[in-house]
């Protein structure tokens, strides 16, 4: 028999450790003298031990150790349950290590002088009350909201929600500066019966990678090819219809240079 100093060096553990495992019954020595309550093992125990560090190595809790060295029919579903937590944390990291990979080929640290720069954002439930149009053209829009949408909504008693989330939808697949097919949505506290102007609708969470564009709508298209680029480079792919969502504009701005948009693409892993 080996003393639980002698053993706690075999196993290369402490004897804490070797303490608490007895405590909780995990692993209890072979034989515990009665007078000096000294613990002692056997070379029987080693496999046991082993095992537990193996187990442990994995990232199993105690608790969970020994309800698989007791055995059951459940022994197999939490090693393919373990198996999948560590195939998601690998693939996660794996994700990172991309991430840093494309920041760092933007060159010594270019990247952060950039004009854009790329956030992925979790875009709660958000019920909006829309109007979709097909427009002549993009300066239409400063029609639209204030004219249409505003006293709709007004009549409807609808309350904006805060903080306030105002975006547009484009339909059409591609750009075009005519004949535009747009939803502008403005995200309301609660839907309202339908209208012959206001629809009302509640858009699912979604993944989205955010990009913020300072400045006239005329550069967005800088915008949009940054991000459609940063979204191929990440590996991921656009799955929705991207939402252009106004922060700064003409209501509280006066130059366009002050204007704030943020495009919003819904993406998933590629």
């Amino acid at each position: 028999m080996y003393s639980i100093g002698m053993f706690s060096q075999i196993c290369r553990v402490t004897t804490k450790t070797l303490r608490h495992y007895d405590e909780i019954g995990l692993l209890r020595p072979c034989h515990t003298d009665e007078q000096t309550g000294y613990r002692y093992y056997t070379s029987a125990q080693l496999a046991p031990m082993h095992r537990i560090l193996s187990l442990k190595q994995m990232g199993f809790s105690l608790q969970e150790i020994r309800a698989i060295l007791e055995g059951g029919p459940a022994v197999e579903a939490m090693l393919a349950a373990k198996q999948r937590e560590l195939s998601a944390q690998i693939d996660d990291a794996r994700h990172r290590l991309l991430l840093i990979e494309n920041f760092l080929s933007c060159g010594k640290g270019a990247a952060m002088n950039n004009r854009y720069t790329a956030t992925i954002k979790q875009l709660p439930e958000v019920t909006v009350a829309s109007i979709r149009r097909i427009l002549p053209d993009y300066s239409a829009l400063n029609d639209v909201y204030p004219n249409v949408l505003g006293p709709e909504m007004e009549r409807l008693g609808c309350r904006c929600a805060q903080p306030d989330y105002c975006f547009n939808l484009y339909h059409d697949g591609e750009y075009k500066d005519h004949d535009i097919d747009v939803e502008i949505c403005q995200a309301v506290t609660e839907k309202k019966a339908d209208s012959e102007l206001l629809k009302f609708k509640t858009l699912a969470p979604v993944t989205a990678v955010c990009v913020l564009h300072k400045g006239p709508y005329a550069l967005l298209g800088d915008a949009y090819a940054f991000a459609l680029d940063w979204v191929r480079q990440n590996g991921y792919r656009v799955c929705g219809i991207p939402r252009e969502s106004y922060i700064d504009g003409i209501w509280n701005k006066e130059s366009e240079n002050d204007y704030l948009t943020e495009l919003q693409f819904p993406v998933e892993t590629a």
